[in-house]
């Protein structure tokens, strides 16, 4: 059993951050669970480009509102407490937090490593066994 608190997690290196973002990742890869978790923040009022090539996310709003941007279809969603979205087929897409902070619990499928952030293209780089 794996047993890990936010707080545990903020403060070590499951803590990756970037300009818009916070990512708290408490299960990755090694975990051995075939997913990974992480609890992500989108600070408030900024926007941040994504497209993730080589995964799959699940995202759950906790708190916070914004507005997701499907970029192939030119489709708005907005996000606030409760509204789940998954990027289903590797979506190209925009996250926008509006005015306070976007608290998010995402799932990601292969798991992540641990230490990715973002390329010029919005993806992380591919899983180790998908080189």
């Amino acid at each position: 059993m794996i047993v890990r608190t936010l707080s545990d997690c903020e403060t070590g290196k499951r803590c990756v951050r970037a300009e818009t973002w916070k990512s708290v990742r408490m299960l990755l890869a090694d975990d051995n669970m075939g997913f990974s978790f992480h609890i992500t923040t989108i600070y408030a009022n900024t926007t941040t480009h994504m497209h993730y090539k080589h995964h799959l996310e699940a995202v759950y709003c906790i708190s916070g509102s914004g507005e997701v941007h499907a970029l192939d279809s030119d489709r708005i969603w907005q996000i606030r407490p409760g509204t789940l979205y998954a990027l289903n087929q590797n979506d190209r897409h925009v996250l926008t937090a509006h005015g306070e902070d976007l608290v998010l619990a995402c799932v990601f499928n292969p798991p992540v490593t641990g230490q990715e952030v973002h390329g010029e293209d919005g993806a992380y780089p591919p899983p180790p066994q998908q080189e």
